[in-house]
């Protein structure tokens, strides 16, 4: 049995990306004798034996497992899985990896992939597969049983407060609809979200958490470059409406409801929309939304993508190489990122790595 080492975050959480390690890890298993790299912090390189896979996720500073091991020439196959959006601080700093890598699955919305020809990453997209996100409905059981009354529907963000989120365009949407219930489940070192009512941080795997989801009728998210937030299928899971721009990575379902990216008229007029639909349309909204989870949705589609990336004996030649202005900006967008590596905590975590590292430790 060949043997895959899966470098990726995995544990019992039902969150993102520990979820998505754990799921792989367990459908890889039924396949390869898989080694399960949870802490892609790690500060040392694996050493391939002969017909050895390397599949996993990168890390912006240079000193992770995976950036460490992936210029092995003795990996039978280097797949690359990591979200993309097309924007240089997220996505620029993979472009030193791609001419090693059979293959990149990229985590990422129908939206972006049908976009990448007319973006500085074109050259990568012979190389490039499209992964939809997935979830476990056992980990996201329904819990909204009752749609509160047309014009009483309350509105709730889930995730952080990081540029891409473009959260100034949700508070003005918050500020212009005072007589509507925006909420806010998070926290950030940054301060609050005006005029979205803070909740704090939840653990969703709790049943505390899931009575403060039910009291919600939407997701809202309004990313203006985000890859394919797994929060809008969580809600699906819960039987929340999703609302997103589709730069949330999310568009051409029917079920998951489009408001224009910055365009605060049109988010109204949507919003608007949603406050006066029939209980009934909203039942039918949610059933769908569960039938598409139990589709398309799901963790083994994604690992059978995965098998077949392994599988494949194929790599695509690179596309034509970028410009040299665009070359430049895949070199140096993310060190102006605030993970990049030589960020103060990004150092701390770092040292703190090469400490347990050189002592043994594994706590």
């Amino acid at each position: 049995m060949n043997r895959v080492h899966l470098v990726y975050a995995a544990s019992a959480s039902v969150s993102t990306p520990w979820t998505i390690g754990r799921h792989l890890g367990e459908f890889l298993s039924q396949h390869y004798d898989v080694c399960l790299h949870p802490d892609m912090t790690a500060p040392n390189a694996i050493v391939p034996e002969p017909g050895d896979t390397l599949i996993g996720h990168p890390t912006f500073s240079p000193f992770g497992l995976f950036n460490r091991s992936y210029r092995h020439p003795g990996w039978r196959r280097v797949i690359l899985i990591y979200p993309f959006a097309p924007e240089m601080r997220q996505a620029g700093f993979l472009n030193r990896m791609m001419p090693y890598c059979n293959q990149y699955l990229a985590i990422t919305g129908g939206y972006w992939f049908k976009r990448i020809a007319e973006t500085s990453f074109s050259h990568w997209l012979p190389r490039m597969a499209h992964v939809d996100l997935a979830v476990d409905r056992g980990d996201f059981p329904a819990v909204k049983t009752r749609f509160n009354p047309m014009g009483q529907r309350r509105f709730v963000y889930i995730g952080r407060k990081v540029w891409f989120k473009n959260l100034k365009y949700l508070s003005a949407i918050a500020r212009r609809m005072p007589e509507i219930e925006f909420a806010w489940i998070g926290t950030s070192r940054l301060g609050g979200i005006e005029g979205v009512k803070p909740l704090g941080w939840q653990d969703m795997g709790t049943d505390d958490a899931r009575r403060i989801v039910a009291e919600y009728d939407f997701l809202i998210t309004v990313g203006n470059c985000d890859a394919n937030p797994t929060t809008v299928l969580e809600a699906m899971a819960w039987g929340l409406i999703p609302v997103c721009t589709p730069q949330s990575g999310y568009q051409g379902y029917p079920s998951i409801r489009n408001i224009p990216l910055n365009d605060l008229e049109g988010a109204i007029q949507v919003i608007e929309e949603l406050q006066r639909l029939w209980d009934e349309d909203l039942r039918r909204t949610q059933v769908e939304n569960w039938d598409l989870l139990d589709r398309h949705f799901n963790w083994g589609r994604v690992g059978r993508q995965v098998v077949e990336a392994i599988e494949s004996n194929v790599t695509a030649p690179l596309g034509r190489r970028p410009t040299l202005p665009d070359r430049i900006r895949m070199r140096t967008a993310h060190w102006f990122s605030l993970a990049t590596w030589f960020m103060p905590w990004m150092l701390y975590w770092q040292m703190k790595h090469l400490w347990r590292n050189r002592h043994g430790r594994t706590e």
